[in-house]
């Protein structure tokens, strides 16, 4: 394939801000990404990720900060004079026009040669596996094969770095999968930079070689898929990253970073990210497979072990996601490998490295949606 990408050797993100009036929607975004990497922007809706990607395309003018491509402003030069390849939510295909057409438009624009664009129209085709589809209209397309068209259209192009706007959210679950490794194997085969937004974190790690985690326009924290797995600097970054039990409880024992947590009838022992002391108010963070339901004659892990009812099972085919109640009205997240009756008392257990103590900070209940309040009066 004669299709590549452009080169660079870095991009620099300083300072980057974007406010709306009185609303700041992305503030201090530094991020240095390198040639060839996957990155993925991720975080809740109105985190400011799709605003970040926007600053990057020129879509957006910069309210603070500056963007460089080895040490050169970007952000300064026109959107279409930037090289970079765009690929939005909805495809953003001309109806009117042929897939082979759609994808040559930008060439066209650019006022590329006739059979130049001849030839890379046929091999992003090829790339993209719709070689037979090329005299269609996106109408006759189904949505995954809209979407690679959507992606050859950037790629045809043979940028310098590639942005990607939530382009699998109007995919079914099936289909979700086949384009995260058709877009994996294209960054790869092709040398492409991607920059990748999306809320879906189970899609990031899957993709990326390095996350950004956004809140409320602020950065909290880039890593690589397995940092932040397993060590979320927050509890915000916790929670998103799948540690759906989120627990406030009181510090009762501390001896270095292990600590004994207590309340509601609930006591654990735990790790704290945070430094802690006796009497602190801490959010406790547990993913569902670290607390897992006793089964008869297993090991107890780390003395850590409280009962409780089940609510709820459901079928995850080699394990059970189950809902349990606690004595102490705690509803909780948890995982089995037999299917428990509703209605049973069953004894939950937790290895103490897994369970993570953060500081737990003060909510101001104005900037909270209806959703937040709601969480936060249940963990109260």
């Amino acid at each position: 394939m004669a299709i590549a990408a452009g080169t660079f050797d870095t991009l620099e993100l300083r300072g980057v801000g974007r406010s709306f009036g009185g609303a700041t929607a992305l503030a201090d975004l530094d991020l240095t990404v390198r040639a060839g990497e996957f990155i993925a922007l991720l975080g809740p809706s109105g985190c400011g990720k799709s605003t970040a990607l926007n600053c990057l395309a020129g879509l957006l003018p910069l309210t603070h900060g500056e963007i460089l491509i080895d040490g050169e402003r970007v952000d300064t030069v026109a959107a279409e004079k930037r090289g970079f390849g765009m690929v939005f939510q909805n495809y953003a295909l001309f109806p009117h026009l042929t897939v082979e057409k759609n994808i040559a438009f930008g060439l066209q624009m650019r006022g590329v040669a006739k059979p130049e664009i001849k030839r890379r129209v046929g091999e992003a085709l090829e790339l993209v596996k719709l070689e037979q589809h090329a005299k269609k209209l996106p109408g006759q397309l189904s949505g995954g094969q809209q979407q690679r068209v959507a992606i050859a259209r950037a790629v045809v192009l043979e940028p310098r770095l590639v942005l990607m706007d939530e382009p699998l959210s109007n995919l079914d679950a099936k289909l979700r999968l086949e384009m995260r490794t058709e877009i994996r194997r294209l960054h790869q085969s092709l040398g492409l930079t991607t920059i990748y937004v999306t809320h879906d974190q189970e899609e990031a790690l899957s993709m990326a070689d390095r996350l950004v985690v956004l809140r409320e326009g602020r950065v909290q924290q880039v890593g690589t898929p397995e940092e932040l797995h397993n060590a979320p600097v927050n509890w915000h970054v916790a929670d998103f990253m799948g540690y759906r039990n989120l627990i406030d409880l009181e510090v009762s024992a501390v001896a270095g970073n292990a600590v004994t947590v207590e309340g509601r009838g609930l006591t654990l022992r735990g790790t704290a990210v945070d430094p802690a002391a006796v009497g602190d108010h801490v959010r406790v963070a547990i993913r569902p497979e670290d607390l897992t339901v006793v089964s008869p004659g297993a090991p107890v892990q780390g003395g850590n072990t409280t009962s409780a009812r089940v609510s709820v099972v459901e079928y995850h085919g080699r394990e059970f996601a189950v809902g349990v109640m606690t004595p102490g009205g705690l509803a909780l997240h948890v995982r089995s490998d037999h299917a428990p009756r509703v209605g049973s008392t069953v004894e939950l257990t937790a290895d103490p490295d897994r369970v993570r103590v953060y500081r737990a900070e003060l909510e101001d209940p104005s900037r909270m949606s209806v959703e937040e309040r709601e969480l936060a009066e249940v963990r109260r």
